[in-house]
């Protein structure tokens, strides 16, 4: 058997042709286009961000990027009781600000591994929301009134009308006027929250006036006064004149108005009107 002439080609068990292991390099050499010159990436004027926050705010909805996975173990769960924001119509800096800090530990926590249970929720529920209608449409409710079947939502009162009496609307008319803007309300601030990138699962979004919240608070309700936890008693409390109720600390708004202050005496029974320069037995509050 004769070794292949240098330069020559052999075949290959497939069928193609292939250079031999000793011959020159030349025959195989393949031509490159001659190097260019790099190319200065073209920026606009002005970077627009345009868009980007409803992109990726979709993308991670449809990924499922911070969707709470049932399946998993306890001991591989991080819950975050997020207590739900009232549902007041605004939203301020303080809202965002105070949002961002359990949103941090639920981003870290997903890092870590865990199935981070991270829901949102709307307390739209009390005194707040109430004031609110009670303000927005210039109403108020008389539950001594009957519903009216030819009842239809009013439109919001201008600020020229702020002043003017409230009509008083029977509970139940009030009551869908509750529902009709607090659902509004709702929209407006999910949309905020969404915006802000709130890593949160959307799909356990819940409101504390829905059926099933009333059912559970009630529940626990009747467990603690199973317990004797819950009780009544009589004590000094705080009490909104208008809505007959009474009211928290937390949902008080305090003002500084301009006043006086009186020192008033008072003279024991059977005291004499002498007694120095105190007043003797007279007492100074």
């Amino acid at each position: 058997m004769t070794a292949p002439d240098r330069g020559s080609r052999t075949q290959s068990p497939s069928g193609g042709s292939r250079a031999p292991s000793g011959g020159s390099l030349d025959s195989a050499r393949v031509d490159l286009p001659p190097p260019q010159a790099p190319r200065t990436p073209e920026l606009p004027e002005k970077p627009g961000i345009e868009g980007l926050e409803q992109k990726w705010s979709e993308r991670w909805e449809h990924d499922g990027t911070y969707q709470f996975d049932r399946q998993s173990q306890r001991a591989r769960v991080y819950a975050i009781d997020t207590p739900p924001p009232t549902v007041s119509g605004e939203l301020h800096m303080g809202h965002a600000f105070s949002y961002t800090h359990p949103d941090t530990v639920a981003r870290f926590q997903r890092m870590r591994g865990y199935s981070v249970f991270y829901p949102m929720g709307w307390d739209d529920n009390g005194l707040p929301t109430e004031r609110r209608v009670q303000q927005y449409f210039g109403v108020r409710c008389d539950p001594g009134l009957s519903h009216d079947p030819g009842f239809e939502t009013p439109g919001r009162r201008s600020d020229k009308q702020k002043n003017d009496a409230l009509v008083s609307v029977s509970r139940p008319d009030f009551v869908t006027l509750c529902h009709t803007l607090t659902a509004e309300d709702e929209q407006v601030f999910e949309g905020v929250w969404r915006r802000l990138g709130l890593s949160v699962d959307w799909s356990l979004l819940y409101s504390t006036i829905s059926d099933r919240a009333r059912r559970t608070s009630q529940k626990g309700f009747l467990q603690l006064l199973d317990k004797g936890h819950a009780y009544s008693h009589e004590a000094p409390t705080l009490w909104d004149v208008d809505f007959q109720t009474a009211v928290s600390q937390a949902e008080l708004e305090d003002k500084e108005i301009p006043g006086a202050y009186h020192r008033i005496r008072f003279a024991k029974v059977g005291a004499s009107d002498g007694g120095g320069a105190d007043g003797g037995d007279q007492q100074a509050v």
